[in-house]
């Protein structure tokens, strides 16, 4: 168990804040036939209109004992997932059902907690740890229908003990348990996308530096109007890898077909409560994000993204509230009409 106890709060990074919201967990227990206006959608944009794939059968599936044998048709499995969705599922990665069954048991009882209790951890306007909401600009924005939990994991001097749950007893051990295990997982996907852009194995892990690591807790309590109101806006993440895992009987995950940096959103349920954990392995702030000159020669592409340093494009995503991939769009480069032919 390593919690950072002993940097300065100005040693810290920090990536913004986020305006107050109500507790969605505490407001279905006053009244759960009540939706407030903030968290209707307007008409456009709720859930019953936009169309999106649910998580199915559909979405590719690739085998990780496979990729670490490096197995020809695996890899390319990875490589057309990788193209054509942008989202696979993962199957034989190692993980012990112990200890994806033990997060979810941990997470309940911390979400079970007063209202109070749960507040010692609160996210407060000017960080993105902790109990709460992120991703809040305005008073007049409509508002999601979850409560997350959002804390740094990798390095380890990135973490705030004040934002770490102590109830229950074993909530540290556990998160770090299934965090170290996620990890490893999403390491060995960057050394076998790597494989596939024809680069020795370790390439993108290096280009990443330290790999910062960080886990956001969703919880999405039961919504009377399902069809009016998300769970999570859509958007694409910032992050190089995010792994997402979720209850087995309660999905609510829905992605965007055909597109890189996917874009995806999460629906409510009307009956049951619904917990999931995203994992988000990015760059250190300081690594150049550009097209990678071999990917570009052996393509003969056109550059179409500026050059971006990580931390300062992650900074930009965390102030603003999420929008489709809007903040990805906006790092495109202006091409001359002439470029394009």
């Amino acid at each position: 168990m390593t919690i950072n106890q002993n940097s300065t709060e100005e040693e810290l990074p920090n990536y913004g804040g986020s305006l107050s919201a109500p507790n969605v967990q505490e407001m279905v227990k006053r009244d759960p036939s009540k939706i407030p206006d903030r968290n209707i959608r307007s008409l456009e944009d709720q859930p019953k209109r936009t169309k999106m794939t649910s998580f199915s059968s559909e979405i590719p599936t690739v085998d990780l004992s496979l990729l670490l044998q490096q197995q020809e048709q695996e890899l390319r499995k990875l490589d057309k997932a990788c193209k054509e969705w942008g989202f696979f599922q993962v199957v034989n990665h190692g993980i012990e059902n112990q200890v994806l069954q033990k997060i979810k048991d941990t997470a309940r009882l911390f979400l079970d907690l007063p209202l109070e209790e749960k507040n010692k951890f609160s996210m407060p306007a000017d960080d993105m740890q902790g109990y709460g909401h992120a991703f809040v600009f305005s008073e007049k924005q409509k508002l999601d229908w979850n409560d997350a939990l959002v804390l740094f994991m990798f390095p380890s001097k990135f973490r705030k003990c004040k934002f770490w749950p102590t109830t229950p007893a074993d909530f540290i051990d556990t998160v770090e348990k299934y965090s170290s295990e996620i990890r490893r997982v999403g390491m060995e996907l960057l050394r076998s996308i790597s494989i596939n852009m024809g680069m020795a194995s370790n390439t993108l892990l290096t280009m990443h530096k330290e790999l910062p690591q960080a886990l956001r807790l969703n919880n999405y309590p039961p919504c009377c109007k399902p069809d009016e109101v998300l769970g999570f806006s859509p958007h694409s993440d910032a992050s190089t890898i995010t792994v997402p895992s979720q209850d087995d009987d309660v999905t609510g995950l829905e992605i965007q077909h055909e597109g890189q940096s996917i874009e995806h959103r999460a629906v409510t349920n009307k009956n049951k409560a619904r917990i999931s954990f995203a994992t988000f392995l990015s760059p250190q702030d300081d690594v150049e994000i550009e097209p990678l000159d071999t990917m570009m020669d052996s393509h003969g592409s056109l550059r179409k993204y500026k050059k971006v340093i990580f931390g300062d494009y992650i900074r930009k995503f965390f102030k603003a509230k999420l929008e489709g991939k809007s903040r990805f769009e906006m790092e495109k480069m202006e091409l001359d009409s002439a470029d394009l032919h």
